[in-house]
């Protein structure tokens, strides 16, 4: 998990965001078991929120508001990890996929 938190550190996104250990917990969840990039929202984001003790729309929402802060803080780096120039904030689906694919591909999770 300390790889996942120092990534999203760097994007710009800090831990006192209330998104950011959920946004965190469903990375690493992708991370384990990549299909659940699959009908994320009725399989990721409800598991997401009953860990976390709220509901899937409010996690989307988490993950999409950390979308669009990394891309307003930190736009070269989440270019950089998601490996192609961006037009804008990617979803908060396509976040969860970079940013799993990245790590799970260029560094080991803990």
């Amino acid at each position: 998990m300390n790889k996942i938190y120092n990534l999203l550190h760097q994007l710009g996104i800090s831990s006192n965001y209330t998104g950011f250990y959920p946004t965190a917990d469903a990375i690493n969840l992708c991370i384990q078991q990549q299909d659940r990039l699959v009908l994320v929202t009725k399989r990721l984001y409800p598991e997401i929120a009953k860990r976390h003790g709220t509901n899937w729309k409010n996690i989307e929402h988490h993950i999409r508001t950390i979308s669009k802060l990394a891309w307003t803080r930190n736009r070269p780096l989440l270019e950089q990890v998601a490996e192609i120039p961006l037009q804008r904030p990617p979803s908060a689906s396509s976040f969860l996929a970079v940013l799993s694919f990245h790590l799970l591909h260029n560094s080991n999770t803990d």
